[in-house]
């Protein structure tokens, strides 16, 4: 006697299975019926939570996405959206472009396609953020060399004035300027700094953390706390530990004065694969994350938080963030920020390399 084979029902989307392109199929009330492996991996998504569900619900407040949706089926044609910020459930948004397809296959009523874009923009934005960089480092040096002349005849003067005063109370103004000319000379000191060459040899970026957190704790109130997540299997980097060290420390600084006096710092470290920095490819490279949730940096400033005299807070010299920058850069790295309220994180990715600069 034969036995009978099972009846196998074959899968109807097989062919979008092995595809590139992350795909998402729509039935005719816009839920999810179906998204491909790539789709998953892309959108950090599992296909048996998500099916049935809305579009809207998958994606949060995607106001571009629905537009597209509408307009594919008001014109029953294709329509692409080039550039969409999706709020899906990964760590960041994705900048997406989506191409919505109206299709009548049985149940399914729309076919999306995404294509990441993000890639390209973050490519397109390091190179107008290394453009402006070198732009700021120029005008940090002609500033601070303008302004130290001048300002050392100032102190001098003050200080010849100081002596032919008749009466002592009067040296209180002299002394205030006095004063405040050291104050300058300190900031101008602080600008040109950078500009020193790193003194490398190998260093260990918890070591680096590690300080900061010790320093950072002395110095602030009882209500900020600094929590640690580290993957101490790193290895060391070849920099300059006292440069790195001013770098978090300046973005560690400024977490704890938007924060107010209560929240939570997170220092974060992970290793980072296949990451181009200054237009050099690296195989790997430290990735060390400063995470707080406080209110988050104003949208206005947003994009220009590393520009010279920048600055979030009343009474900020807007320098903090910029010289961190060009420490960064001295170490061929680079620093990214994204902030949102309640989330604003500082990611600095420094290569690995030896002494002589090759590439790990």
């Amino acid at each position: 006697m034969t036995r009978e084979k099972p009846h196998v029902t074959p899968n109807p989307f097989a062919g979008l299975e092995h595809l590139t392109t992350a795909t998402i199929l729509l039935d005719q009330d816009l839920r999810v019926a179906y998204l491909n492996p790539s789709a998953e991996n892309l959108f950090k998504l599992s296909r048996k939570h998500v099916i049935g569900m809305p579009l809207q619900q998958v994606f949060g407040d995607s106001g571009t996405l629905p537009k597209a949706v509408e307009a594919a089926l008001l014109t029953h044609a294709s329509f692409t959206e080039h550039e969409i910020l999706l709020a899906a459930p990964a760590d960041h948004p994705l900048s997406v472009s989506c191409t919505v397809t109206p299709v009548e296959i049985d149940s399914i009523s729309l076919i999306l396609e995404f294509h990441q874009i993000d890639k390209q923009l973050k490519i397109a934005r390091e190179e107008r953020m290394l453009v402006q960089q070198q732009a700021n480092r120029e005008l940090l040096r002609n500033l601070a060399h303008e302004i130290k002349n001048p300002l050392g005849g100032l102190r001098g003067a003050a200080q010849l004035l100081e002596h032919e005063l008749p009466r002592t109370g009067l040296r209180e103004y002299t002394q205030v300027i006095i004063q405040e000319a050291d104050r300058l000379q300190k900031l101008m000191d602080r600008l040109l700094t950078p500009s020193h060459l790193p003194h490398l040899r190998a260093t260990n970026i918890h070591e680096v953390l590690e300080r900061v957190r010790s320093l950072t704790l002395a110095e602030t109130p009882q209500g900020i706390a600094i929590r640690r997540d580290y993957d101490t299997s790193l290895p060391d980097l070849v920099a300059d530990p006292e440069q790195l060290i001013q770098a978090v420390l300046n973005i560690v600084r400024n977490a704890v004065q938007s924060m107010q006096g209560k929240g939570e710092i997170v220092l974060r470290t992970r290793i980072a694969r296949q990451v181009t920095l200054a237009k050099k490819r690296y195989r790997r490279a430290i990735m060390a994350q400063i995470i707080d949730n406080g209110p988050g940096i104003p949208e206005a400033i947003r994009e220009k938080i590393f520009y010279p005299l920048v600055s979030g807070r009343e009474g900020g010299s807007g320098m903090g963030l910029t010289l961190a920058q060009t420490l960064i850069n001295q170490h061929q790295g680079m620093i990214e920020c994204d902030s949102k309220p309640g989330r604003t994180c500082f990611t600095l990715l420094l290569p690995l390399t030896d002494i002589g600069g090759t590439k790990k």
